[in-house]
């Protein structure tokens, strides 16, 4: 397999779970919550996930592929239920929504953290940090993947990627063709023209944010079946952020975002492949690492000043004061 075919098999794989993550912060934040919880949230659900689909293997076996379904729907479970945590602090109490955020995330890496120990400890009765998952199987669509460059984005696909685009394209109609869509984003610019009209604005947003839980769930058991093949605190390494700096470079537009996912996705794919061509040590792959971090400042810096935030972004709306 040539390196240019490498790089996109590899790219897509990280870039489509970045993707839906950074949908789930689009509807949050067009409907005015800000959303910095979405690496806690792609934590929470990887680890119900995680846990579903060892359960479900125990019972079924390790040749049944129904424990990685499961694990799909229990991660979107997972994710949603704990978003409401973010939800009811931002929407009900009124909280500082980027504070609020950031105990989220930490709560999810301590949380899950124990729960994993413990767990492993008192009912599996092993010592172990971690949940086993292995690396998901992936197919290869036949003729079309002998066609050079494009074949390769149909070889060595893992099924998560299929569920993704699916999933992408119902929620990019529910968000612009469906009158739940205009509710939604009418709410992030003038809530109080949404009151105004009849419509529960309170209810908006928690289904915004739920549906954010339930996307950032989703991507994060796709990292722990295809990047880390467990779940683990490795989980925690920035994706949720990176996600973040892509919704915003696409100006909260989900076809700009998937742009700018596939930026950040296939420099780092790039990245490695750099490093195994020049036979650099090991280190180095740590370090390309950072190649989309640095990316997003450079992206920030000079080509997302101009994108317009949702204008009630970050502000709790209060009914009492229309």
């Amino acid at each position: 397999m040539n390196t240019i075919n490498t790089i996109i098999i590899n790219g897509m794989s990280f870039t489509l779970p970045l993707f839906i993550m950074a949908i789930g912060g689009i509807y949050s934040e067009r409907s005015g919550v800000t959303n910095l919880a979405l690496e806690g949230l792609q934590g929470v659900g990887a680890f119900f996930g995680a846990l579903a689909a060892y359960i479900a293997t125990l019972q079924l076996g390790s040749k049944s592929v129904a424990p990685y379904y499961l694990a799909m729907i229990f991660a979107m479970i997972g994710g949603m239920l704990y978003s409401l945590v973010h939800a009811l602090l931002c929407i009900r109490f009124k909280a500082d929504m980027v504070i609020s955020g950031v105990v989220i995330n930490i709560l999810a890496m301590s949380l899950t953290a124990f729960l994993t120990k413990s767990i492993n400890r008192t009912v599996f009765g092993a010592a172990s940090d971690k949940i086993i998952l292995g690396v998901s199987t992936r197919f290869t669509v036949p003729g079309i993947s002998d066609i050079p460059v494009i074949g390769a984005f149909f070889t060595n696909v893992y099924p998560f990627e299929i569920i993704i685009i699916v999933v992408a394209v119902i929620t990019w109609y529910l968000l612009y063709k469906t009158s739940f869509g205009l509710h939604l984003r009418a709410a992030g610019d003038n809530p109080a023209a949404v009151d105004a009209a009849g419509i529960d604005v309170s209810k908006i947003r928690y289904l915004a944010v739920m549906m954010s839980g339930a996307l950032s769930g989703l991507a994060g058991i796709c990292f722990a079946y295809s990047i880390s093949a467990k779940f683990s605190s490795d989980i925690y390494v920035g994706y949720g952020y990176l996600s973040i700096a892509a919704l915003i470079f696409g100006g909260w537009r989900i076809m700009p975002t998937l742009l700018a996912c596939f930026i950040f996705g296939f420099a780092r794919s790039a990245g490695y492949q750099l490093v195994q061509k020049l036979e650099l040590p090991s280190a180095y792959s740590d370090l390309v690492m950072i190649l989309p971090y640095v990316l997003t400042l450079l992206l920030l810096i000079f080509l997302a000043k101009n994108n317009q935030a949702p204008r009630a972004l970050g502000e709790a709306y209060d009914k009492s004061k229309r």
